[in-house]
């Protein structure tokens, strides 16, 4: 049975071609994704808009400064966090910023800057693939 359903905001953001990715730490909730990584974003507060929400995790997680963009992909996921079930359906929006200095959160202990066709190369939490799959879809010119 699940116990809480929430909503997430997940940025993939652009700096150069290049994609933002986080390495989490064992810090972050139970550690069940410890040194995987994550783009940022997350879970959007009670009665918090979905764009400030994101702008809040951004700041809070890399300290970039960002302009939004458009929304690309929605995933949903079942983790168990401290031992209940959980129900996240995460929104991805590409986002670009004209910085590549991130300071992180204790939530992460490093970071990296992707070509985003490599995205295999990397181990990422099991929702970022289809996300990544969506991105290098509507990056691809159209015909």
């Amino acid at each position: 049975m699940i116990v809480k359903t929430f909503t997430a905001a997940k940025a993939f953001i652009k700096y150069k071609d290049k994609v933002l990715i986080l390495k989490e730490s064992s810090k972050y909730l139970d550690g069940a994704n410890a040194g995987k990584f994550d783009v940022v974003g997350g879970r959007l507060k009670a009665g918090e808009k979905f764009k400030e929400s994101l702008i809040r995790e951004i700041k809070e997680e890399t300290n970039l400064d960002i302009k939004l963009g458009k929304p690309f992909h929605v995933g949903e996921w079942f983790p168990k966090v401290n031992g209940e079930e959980w129900h996240i359906i995460g929104i991805f929006l590409e986002c670009k910023t004209d910085s590549n200095q991130v300071k992180l959160s204790e939530d992460h202990d490093s970071y990296e800057w992707i070509n985003p066709k490599d995205y295999n190369n990397y181990n990422l939490i099991d929702n970022l693939k289809p996300a990544f799959e969506a991105y290098l879809d509507i990056s691809k010119p159209l015909d």
